[in-house]
Parts: structure tokens; C-alpha cells; sequence
């Protein structure tokens, strides 16, 4: 029952079956020589983020427990736990990973966080499961506690938001081309989702939902991918390590040796900190608009 939902529990139901599924595709890959790119030396790492990443966010986890359940006291309603009700939340809770992930693409502290789960140069499940282990310090966890205010319960809120990121491992493959054209339309989709795991100028911060494709389309960030021009995974500057530890933290050390720069501003340190990711204070790197920009201007000029 949703009453009793447990995340850890949950966890270490789906963490073996998602860990099965990881190595059949990845030797399905080997077996029937599809087109996408193996590395067995990255799977076990991805795999051994991905497991870690429970116990150490779960450590942590208070912090937006603490969180929602505070948020409880003020409620202005509050809703019974009944299927609609669910559904709702869902929709709702979708729409808050919409924004939760469009922020964290634009604000560099955010970027700190999601960078680790970008910086593979390959897609396929395992790269589902590289994920950070510092979610609860970033601040957009505090986004669900508007839906807490408004009437659903944490664990309600907990829950959606628990299956809709198991839904989202399931987007991290190639071996899937296309689903039916209305489903495409409503929903992420693997092919989607290579889009937004693409480092192409045309395919930089499109595609940013979780279940729902619709949030995209509203919003104007959708882009549909192009078989004349497939995704190139990773980062735009590629990391080239198996370090975890590089990986998990890089970011946060390079935003340290920026804000800890000489002879610049307050401004500046903040942006460092705040701006979107590739700002600096000289123009000396480049944006995601920025590369977006040079990139309709060369397409515009040619």
C-alpha cells in the first residue's frame, strides 16, 4: 500500500531487476553488434554510482524530508490518498522535474550536480544509473514542497517522484528507435531523451522532462531527433576519466577555483556560482546559448 511505501525498501526490490536489464542490453549490444558504443570498464562504474547513490543520498534524505513534512503543518487542503488523487500528484510532481531540470541545465551550482550524470560520451542503460550523491544540497528538492502546501501528502509526493525517475532509467538506450507516433507525442521516449543527452549546438537544453513530453512542448524547448543528425553524447568539454570521484565532485572544484579567482568582482564570484554554465567574466568560454547562437548563425550565413 502507498501508506507503507518505503523508498529504500522499494529500491532494493527494483535495483537487481534494473541492474539485470542494464547487462542484457549491454550484452545484447555485444552479441548482436548493434550500433552503439560499449565500454564494460564504464558499466561497472555507472552501475557501482547509480547503487551507491541510494545509501549516500538516503543519508541525506532528511533534509527534504524534513523539509515536506514541515510544509505539512501549513497546508491549505488536503487530499485523501485515492487513484485520481495519485494521478494528479504525478502530473503535478512531473511538472516539478520539468523545472527542477531545466534550472539545474542553467545555474551552475545546479549543473555541479546533474554534470556527473551528462559526462558519459556513450547512452544506454548503465548511463541511467549515474547519478550524483549530492541531490538534497542543491535546493530544487525544496520544489515539491508546493505540492505538500496545496494538499498532497509527502509520501504521496515522494512516491511520484520515486517512479517517475524509474521510468526515466528506462529512456537510457538506443536499441529502442521510435515508439508510436502518439505516444512520442505525449510522452519522453528514449528517442527524445537521446536529444537531451546530445552535445550538438541544435540539440543543447531541449527535451528536459521526466515522463511527460508535453511540458517541453508547452514551454518551447522541444526538439525532435534528426536521423540525419544523431545525437553526439556527452559533455561539450569531455571529462576523459573513470575517476568517480572527478566525477561526482569535478564540478563543484572548478566553481570553487572560479569564485575564489583575484582581482574580481562580487558580481562576478557570483555569477561563477549562479550564472548559467560556461559564463565567465573575461568571455573566455562559452554558454550553451552562446554555442546555440554561433551555431543559427553559421546555419543562417551558410
Amino acid at each position: 500500500m502507498l501508506l507503507d511505501y518505503k523508498p529504500l525498501d522499494l529500491a532494493m526490490v527494483l535495483i537487481p531487476v534494473f541492474v539485470a536489464i542494464a547487462a542484457v542490453e549491454i550484452l545484447g549490444i555485444y552479441y548482436f553488434k548493434f550500433k552503439t558504443l560499449n565500454d564494460t570498464k564504464e558499466w561497472f562504474l555507472n552501475i557501482f554510482l547509480g547503487v551507491a547513490s541510494f545509501p549516500i543520498n538516503g543519508l541525506f534524505g532528511f533534509i527534504t524530508i524534513a523539509a515536506l513534512y514541515w510544509a505539512k503543518g501549513y497546508q491549505i487542503n488536503s487530499f485523501s490518498f485515492t487513484l485520481p488523487t495519485l494521478i494528479i500528484c504525478f502530473v503535478l510532481d512531473d511538472l516539478r522535474f520539468y523545472l527542477h531540470h531545466r534550472i539545474v541545465h542553467r545555474w551552475r551550482w545546479g549543473w555541479g550536480l546533474h554534470r556527473v550524470h551528462h559526462s558519459s560520451e556513450r547512452f544506454a542503460l548503465d548511463v541511467g544509473a549515474r547519478q550524483p550523491w549530492t541531490k538534497h544540497f542543491t535546493g530544487t528538492m525544496m520544489l515539491k514542497v508546493p505540492l505538500v502546501l496545496i494538499g498532497f501528502d509527502p509520501i504521496m509526493v515522494l512516491f511520484c517522484g520515486f517512479i517517475n525517475a524509474y521510468y526515466q532509467f528506462m529512456l537510457h538506450t538506443q536499441t529502442i528507435r521510435k515508439l508510436p507516433s502518439w505516444y512520442e507525442y505525449i510522452f519522453n521516449t528514449p528517442s527524445h531523451h537521446r536529444v537531451h543527452h546530445g552535445k550538438n549546438p541544435k540539440y543543447l537544453d531541449s527535451n528536459y522532462a521526466g515522463t511527460l513530453i508535453i511540458w517541453d512542448r508547452m514551454f518551447g524547448t522541444f526538439v525532435k531527433e534528426d536521423p540525419e543528425d544523431l545525437p553526439d553524447y556527452g559533455l561539450v568539454e569531455p571529462l576523459n576519466t573513470y575517476n568517480p570521484l572527478r566525477i561526482l565532485f569535478g564540478e563543484y572544484w572548478n566553481i570553487f577555483k572560479d569564485v575564489t579567482k583575484k582581482n574580481i568582482t562580487i558580481k562576478q564570484r557570483f555569477m561563477y556560482l549562479f550564472g548559467p554554465p560556461g559564463w565567465s567574466h573575461d568571455g573566455t568560454r562559452k554558454t550553451s546559448t552562446d554555442i546555440k547562437r554561433d551555431y543559427l548563425n553559421i546555419i543562417k550565413n551558410s
